[in-house]
Order: structure tokens, then C-alpha cells, then sequence
């Protein structure tokens, strides 16, 4: 071998060395809510169920290491698309996780869709995002406002609360929210007598209150969630709402929703969800393990949403071998079991809608706890089929014919 020959063998060798060496690793982007209202039942959470995902799949992927990166997006769509942006251009993010906030989550998707890439939503829950918004490159993993009224608002209506109002938060999670439960309780042979908007991360629910009550409603739903959600219930109990025979119905409350304003006043509330943490042996198991990391915290069905919705996707991608194509690893989730202690009896449509069951359940009085985190008794088990929109009334234009 000729001494030039050889330097150029070793030229290029070193080379590979280097590129090898500076591979960038593949990045799950979480993008959550970490300063505002959905803290709690996301946030830091969220993270760390993500983290425990990648280090449960065994922290690689196709040979590379998976790190996992979190982002801010304060509820704002513009900062939610920027970060989103940021992330599939500059940062190797094949997947981006979590993503509260219906507004950003929509804004997040258009991203997405144009870049093809992944989109695991757990916290956004507007129907609108597999429906006329679907794209092929999302899955939304834990729960929607079709699955919440066909839960909650069929029940109570079922069981003779067949006057509603709505009070409502003035954005597109609110409007889908209040759609979907209107058109379940009318389903249901309930009427709607009375709505009202407000503002998110409204202090001061008097007004709103007082309307609702003077509607002569069986039910004051509240169409809103979080913090919107506790300030209305702490004031409904001010004002004796729930005394003068009127029931309150949060459509979508979380296990630290609960947490936060109390049993005295959350008591006797039935709610859906998609996951307890106490349900079963499995479940309790991946708790506790999210509880060592969290201080003691249970996780929310977001938190629990959050490492399957990682999980499926990175075994997804390692059968696909093409983690770069969204598209293409839903496609090939779509083929998959999906089981695992968040879901039963799952699957992902073409829609981008997984569908599993979901439950609706009653909290608990201060008596009947055992303890902190024990909140929940489940009175039934919805079928993922009557929980979730039926393709046939789907508007996602990704459905044949």
C-alpha cells in the first residue's frame, strides 16, 4: 500500500470516527405547560413520565440514544409553534409530546402535518383535533371532549338531570367542550336552558355563578378546566349552589384538581377519565414508581398518557425504521397491540384518534378516603367505542369516503 494511499484510508477513517462520535441523539420534545395553569396536571410530570419511557424502552433507538427536552409554551399558540419549529429544525426532535392547551395544540399541528412529523397529544382534548383539524402524523392518546360528554354528561342526564347550563371558557377547548355535551345530553333527551362565557384564568366567578343559578338548572356544567375549574367550584360552594339543589358537573377534571380544592368540596362529583392510579396492580406499580420521582404525587391520566404515548411510539419507530416519518409510524402503530397499564382494548384510526376505554367515576367523601391520592371510586367502565366519536361521524377529511 502506497504511503498516499494509506493517509487517505486514514484520513477517512478519522473522519467516520468523528461523525460517528458527534452523532446528534434522537429528542422526544415535551412541550408543556410549565409557569401556568396546567402545571399540575402536566408540567413536571409530563417530563418525567416521558424520561421514564425512554429509559423503560432501553434509552436508544435504531442505534442512537434518545435524550428527552422540554419547552414552555405558556399557553400560547405563536410560542408553541415557534418552539415546535425550533425543535424539528435545529434539535433533531423526531416526536413531540404532551401539549396542553386545545389553541396551541392546533397550531402545533399544522407544524407537524407540514414537517411530517410525530405528535403525541395527552393533554389537549378539543374533538376539532381529530376531526376536521386530523392530520397522519398525529395521535391523540388520552381523552377528548366527545369521550368527556358521552361520559359525564350522558350519565347525569340518564339519571334525571335534564336541564343544563353551561359555563364555559371563551377559547376552542371550551366551545368543543360545551358542543360535545350539549349534543350528549340532547342525545340523552336533556335540554340546554342557559350558557355563558368567560375568560380563562377568570378570579371572580360571581357573576357567571349567579346566572347559572338563577337559570333553574339541574346541572351547572363547567366547561373549562384546572384552575378555571377549582375557582369555580370554591366559589359554586360560597354561594351554597350545591345546598339549594343544583348539581355541578366539571367536565373535565384531573386527580390534582381534586387534590387541589379538597374533598369537602369536591365530594360526590362524577367525572371521566381515562386513568386511576389505583385501579389495579399495574397501574398502582407505575405510580409509585412516577410517585418516587415526584415527591409523593399520583400521576394525572395526562401523566400516565404521556409514557404510553412515548412507549408505543419508539417501539413503533423501531419496527418502522424511519423515525424521521411521522406519518409512517402511526402507520405502523396502527397495525400494533397497543396494551399497557394505561390502555385497554386500544387502537389508533386513521384519524389519529386512540381509542380506549374510559371511566367514569365518583370522588369520594372526606370518610370514605384512605388516604392522600385516594379520591376516586369507579362506578363504570366506558368501552372505547361508545367513549369516542365513530369514524361514520367523523369529519377528519384522512377518512375513505
Amino acid at each position: 500500500m502506497t504511503l498516499i494511499r494509506k493517509a487517505i484510508l486514514t484520513s477517512a477513517f478519522s473522519v467516520a470516527l468523528v461523525a460517528g462520535a458527534q452523532a446528534e441523539p434522537y429528542r422526544i420534545g415535551v412541550l408543556t405547560d410549565m409557569s401556568g395553569m396546567n402545571y399540575d396536571l402536566s408540567g413536571k410530570g409530563s417530563e418525567v413520565a416521558a424520561q421514564m419511557a425512554v429509559e423503560d424502552f432501553g434509552g436508544t433507538l435504531l442505534g442512537e440514544k434518545i435524550e428527552v427536552i422540554v419547552g414552555d409554551h405558556q399557553n400560547k399558540p405563536d410560542v408553541g409553534s415557534t418552539l415546535a419549529r425550533r425543535w424539528i429544525d435545529e434539535q433533531n426532535v423526531i416526536a413531540i409530546a404532551d401539549v396542553p392547551t386545545s389553541s396551541v395544540a392546533l397550531a402545533v399541528q399544522e407544524i407537524t402535518r407540514q414537517s411530517d412529523t410525530a405528535l403525541l397529544i395527552s393533554t389537549a382534548g378539543s374533538s376539532a383535533l381529530t376531526g376536521a383539524s386530523c392530520s397522519p402524523s398525529t395521535a391523540q392518546w388520552t381523552w377528548d371532549t366527545y369521550a368527556l360528554a358521552n361520559g359525564t354528561g350522558r350519565a347525569m342526564t340518564l339519571e334525571g338531570d335534564k336541564k343544563w347550563f353551561f359555563l364555559t371558557v371563551d377559547y376552542t377547548f371550551g366551545h368543543a367542550l360545551e358542543a360535545d355535551t350539549a349534543a350528549a345530553v340532547e342525545a340523552a333527551g336533556g335540554t340546554v336552558v342557559g350558557q355563558v362565557m368567560h375568560p380563562r384564568e377568570t378570579s371572580d366567578f360571581s357573576s357567571y355563578l349567579l346566572q347559572a343559578q338563577a337559570s333553574g338548572a339541574d346541572v351547572i356544567a363547567l366547561a373549562n378546566s384546572s384552575g378555571d375549574t377549582m375557582t369555580a367550584l370554591k366559589q359554586a360552594e360560597e354561594f351554597g349552589i350545591t345546598a339549594g339543589g343544583q348539581n355541578i358537573a366539571g367536565m373535565l377534571l384531573f386527580l390534582t384538581d381534586i387534590n387541589g380544592v379538597g374533598l369537602d368540596i369536591a365530594q360526590n362529583l362524577t367525572l371521566t377519565t381515562a386513568f386511576y392510579w389505583d385501579m389495579n396492580d399495574e397501574t398502582r406499580t407505575w405510580s409509585e414508581r412516577f410517585g418516587e420521582r415526584m415527591d409523593g404525587k399520583m400521576p394525572t391520566m395526562v401523566h400516565a398518557g404521556v409514557y404510553s404515548a412515548v412507549m408505543n411510539y419508539l417501539k413503533a419507530a423501531e419496527a418502522t425504521g424511519e423515525v424521521k416519518s411521522g406519518s409512517r409510524v402511526m402507520e405502523t402503530m396502527r397495525g400494533m397491540d397497543i396494551d399497557d397499564f394505561f390502555n385497554r382494548n386500544a387502537s389508533l384510526r386513521k384519524d389519529g384518534r386512540v381509542v380506549h376505554d374510559m371511566y367514569l367515576v365518583q370522588v369520594k367523601t372526606p370518610e370514605e378516603s384512605a388516604g392522600p391520592w385516594d379520591y376516586y371510586k369507579v362506578l363504570r367502565t366506558i368501552p372505547g367505542a361508545e367513549a369516542f366519536r365513530p369514524l361514520d361521524k367523523s369529519d377528519c377529511p384522512l377518512i375513505d369516503g
